[in-house]
C-alpha cells in the first residue's frame, strides 16, 4: 500500500510545484500592483508588502490612456481571430478535402512563411503599407496579424478536417445535400474544438504581438496595449507600480477569452493530432 501511494504523492507533488512555478510570476505582478511606491524599493524583498493601495490602479484608469490601449486590442486581437478562424477554415478544408495541381505547391509556399524571422520582414511590410494608408491604423495591424497567422491556423485546421470521415459528406450529398451544406451543416459542428482552438491560439498571438505594433503605430490613438505598457518606462525611471497595474487588467480579456472556449479548447487541442 505505502509503495503504490508513494508515486501518487511524487506525481501530485511535482505537479503542484510546476502550477506554483507557473502562476508565481503572475503572484508577483499582482503583489507589486498594489504595493505603494515609497515601499517598493524599501521593504527589500517579500512575499507580500506590509502596506497595500490601489493608487496604481486608479492612476491607470484615470490619468492614463490605457483604456485606448486596451480597446484597441480588444478590436484588433478579436478581428484578427475571426477572419483568421474563418479563412483557416475554409483553406483548411480544402486542403484535407479536395485534390487539385497546386496543392502541394500552396502548402510549401505556406511553410515558407514560416521560416522567415519577422524582423526581416518589418520594413517590407512597412513600404507595402505605407502608401496604402495603413501604417498608423487598426486595419493595418489586422491585416498584417491575419497575413502571419493564416498559414499556421490552416495547418491547425486541416488536421481537424481530416479527423472525419468523409463517410458524413457523402451521406449527407446521397440526402441532397450540396457541397457547401454538408461543409456548413455537417463538418462545421464536428470542428468546433478545433475552430475554439484556432480562436484560443490565434486571439493570444494577436493580443500580445509587440514588435509590429510598435513599428507600424505611431501615437497612442491607435496604439494597443503591449505597445501602451512602454509608456510606463520614461527616460530616467520606470513607474513599476503603474505598469503592473496595467498588466493586470491587461491579463483580463484573454482570460475571460479562455474561460468562454474551455469547453471546447482542451479537447480541440488533442482531436487533431490523430486521424480517424
Amino acid at each position: 500500500m505505502k509503495r503504490s501511494i508513494l508515486p501518487t504523492i511524487a506525481h501530485r507533488l511535482a505537479i503542484l510545484c510546476y502550477v506554483a512555478f507557473a502562476l508565481f510570476p503572475l503572484f508577483w505582478l499582482l503583489k507589486v500592483s498594489v504595493t505603494p511606491n515609497d515601499l517598493l524599493y524599501s521593504e527589500g524583498v517579500r512575499l507580500w508588502p506590509s502596506r497595500t493601495t490601489w493608487d496604481h490602479y486608479a492612476f491607470v484608469l484615470q490619468h492614463s490612456a490605457f483604456p485606448t490601449f486596451f480597446k484597441n486590442s480588444v478590436i484588433v486581437a478579436t478581428s484578427t481571430a475571426v477572419v483568421v478562424t474563418v479563412c483557416a477554415s475554409l483553406s483548411g478544408y480544402a486542403l484535407s478535402r479536395f485534390s487539385f495541381r497546386a496543392k502541394y505547391v500552396i502548402i510549401a509556399l505556406m511553410l515558407l512563411t514560416q521560416m522567415f524571422p519577422l524582423v526581416m520582414l518589418v520594413a517590407p511590410i512597412f513600404k507595402i503599407l505605407s502608401p496604402l494608408g495603413l501604417t498608423n491604423s487598426l486595419t493595418g495591424l489586422v491585416i498584417v496579424y491575419t497575413a502571419f497567422n493564416v498559414p499556421f491556423a490552416t495547418f491547425l485546421m486541416q488536421s481537424f478536417f481530416d479527423g472525419i470521415p468523409k463517410d458524413l459528406e457523402e451521406a449527407a450529398m446521397i440526402d441532397g445535400a450540396t457541397k457547401f451544406i454538408a461543409f456548413r451543416q455537417i463538418i462545421l459542428p464536428l470542428t468546433l474544438p478545433g475552430i475554439a482552438a484556432t480562436l484560443g491560439f490565434v486571439f493570444t498571438a494577436a493580443w500580445s504581438e509587440l514588435l509590429f505594433a510598435l513599428m507600424l503605430i505611431n501615437g497612442n490613438a491607435a496604439a494597443t496595449f503591449p505597445v501602451g505598457l512602454l509608456t510606463f518606462v520614461s527616460k530616467f525611471s520606470v513607474d513599476f507600480g503603474q505598469m503592473m497595474a496595467a498588466g493586470i487588467m491587461a491579463l483580463i480579456p484573454a482570460a475571460l477569452f479562455f474561460l468562454l472556449i474551455q469547453r471546447y479548447l482542451v479537447q480541440g487541442l488533442t482531436a487533431g493530432a490523430v486521424k480517424g
